[in-house]
């Protein structure tokens, strides 16, 4: 089901309609849950059965590991993390394997299989997220809960289910605790992100989708003037598709009472890679920092030490994205350029320090250039082609067709000028009141613009398979 698609509206409007008719909080804890679990089987009931299965492992785990001393504590947890790891490397990854193993041994192919599997659609973000509750409950951090269908609303919720954030049971269970009638207020909070979200995704990422589809499907086909503009359409697709998908649910979750975080601060206003990931897919990358990264060591056991952590931490990021060599070489390069920026900040804190506006806009510079080299591999099917595509971009094969897409172009000049605006107010934002007459009109005028300028159709989210 769709944020931007008709099933949805009507989806959320029953919803809605229904909470207004319940009188006690234990109503609607239960029908969020049963509606969650009916948003997730829109896609394929069948897997719901797995949703609910990773639920109760983790459940019941953290449980055991709060009641446990000692070696005991461990082998609760070993439990609940096998039990996740196996889900993703049996759904996810068994192919991706199968067949780098069968690539390696002469004649492997005949005897190894290639499994008939479908991936369920958001497994990384849920087995991601309940996975971090019987980790923080081995550390401490939280007290389990005792109450199953808390927890299970908790995996489930609905609007950040397939596509995240990634949300932390230190953030969401004691919501639970709160009453969550329909309010007023948390409309006015929610109404705006959601508009805010439905834009992005369907004037925005859907109109640049039309040009960049076909130029990373034949780059042979195309002049490397279209390849430049196509990579850079691309990077501008993906933040408006993800970014909208993450503001849609945030605005939704508002607007039902309950608070998401935010998962993007204006990446592309980053001044080294190191900022970018402090600014992109937020929830995932603090959650590789925090259970992957300082648990291998961090930066606590040397230099040499610190760079093997982090670069094993970046491919892993990778690779979650989806069971491809080109996922890994995308995080394997974001890795490569972090230990470059941190060796570089090493460096600079030994010299005079200067921010002067030459250097600021250098370094702004190189570090676009570079998220955009780097999200070519990304979008590429192979990596061949992602080798067809810089060779192009590079210049080194010119000829083709020269196609430029003009309302690519023009959403492209329209989201330049905004991030230079929001660069100007220093990334302070705007805030749109719908009780202010103005605003309520200038929203109307904009939901008229995408009616009729946006493609036709509800398209999937891109991160919808991961």
């Amino acid at each position: 089901m769709i944020f931007s698609s008709v099933d949805f509206f009507v989806f959320l409007a029953l919803l809605i309609g229904a909470i207004a008719c319940l009188r006690t909080e234990d109503q609607r804890t239960s029908l969020l849950l049963a509606s969650s679990y009916l948003f997730y089987a829109w896609w394929d009931w069948r897997f719901c059965s797995l949703l609910f299965a990773s639920t109760a492992i983790d459940f019941y785990a953290a449980r055991a590991i709060h009641r446990s001393r000692g070696p005991a504590r461990r082998r609760w947890l070993v439990v609940s993390l096998t039990a996740n790891l196996g889900i993703l490397a049996t759904f996810k990854y068994a192919n991706f394997f199968l067949d780098a193993l069968a690539a390696t041994i002469p004649g492997a192919t005949e005897w190894i299989p290639h499994l008939d599997i479908v991936l369920p659609i958001g497994i990384s973000f849920f087995t991601f997220q309940s996975m971090s509750y019987t980790i923080d409950v081995y550390r401490r951090r939280l007290e389990p809960t005792s109450d199953l269908r808390d927890f299970a609303l908790f995996v489930a919720f609905f609007p950040q289910l397939v596509a995240g954030p990634i949300v932390r049971a230190v953030e969401f269970l004691p919501q639970l605790t709160r009453t969550h009638p329909l309010r007023a207020e948390n409309f006015r909070r929610g109404v705006p992100l959601f508009l805010q979200g439905f834009v992005k995704k369907v004037l925005f990422a859907d109109t640049l989708a039309l040009f960049v589809d076909p130029v990373f499907d034949t780059p042979d086909a195309f002049s490397s003037a279209t390849c430049r503009l196509a990579a850079f359409a691309f990077t501008a697709q993906i933040y408006y598709d993800f970014s909208g998908y993450t503001d849609m649910a945030i605005g939704v979750g508002a607007a039902l009472g309950f608070e998401l975080p935010r998962n993007f601060r204006h990446p592309f206003l980053s001044r080294n890679v190191r900022d970018f990931w402090r600014r992109w897919h937020i929830s995932l990358s603090t959650w590789m920092r925090d259970y992957v990264y300082i648990p291998l060591g961090g930066n606590r056991l040397g230099s040499a030490r610190t760079g093997t952590n982090l670069l094993a931490t970046m491919i892993l990021g990778g690779l979650w994205h989806g069971a491809s060599w080109t996922f890994v070489l995308w995080g394997a390069a974001h890795g490569a350029a972090l230990l470059v920026h941190r060796a570089a900040a090493r460096m600079r804190r030994q010299r005079l320090r200067t921010s002067a506006p030459m250097g600021v806009a250098a370094a702004w510079v190189t570090t676009l250039l570079w998220i955009v080299a780097c999200f070519v591999v990304f979008r590429a099917d192979s990596i061949s082609l992602a080798v067809a595509m810089w060779t192009k971009i590079a210049g080194v094969h010119g000829d083709g067709i020269d196609w430029f897409h003009t309302p690519s172009l023009v959403i492209l000049a329209v989201a330049v000028g905004w991030h230079a605006v929001i660069a100007l107010r220093r990334e302070r934002e705007w805030s749109l009141d719908l009780r202010n007459p103005m605003h309520a009109a200038a929203a109307l005028v904009v939901l008229l613009v995408v009616l009729l300028f946006a493609p036709v159709g509800a398209n999937p989210f891109i991160y919808f398979q991961f």
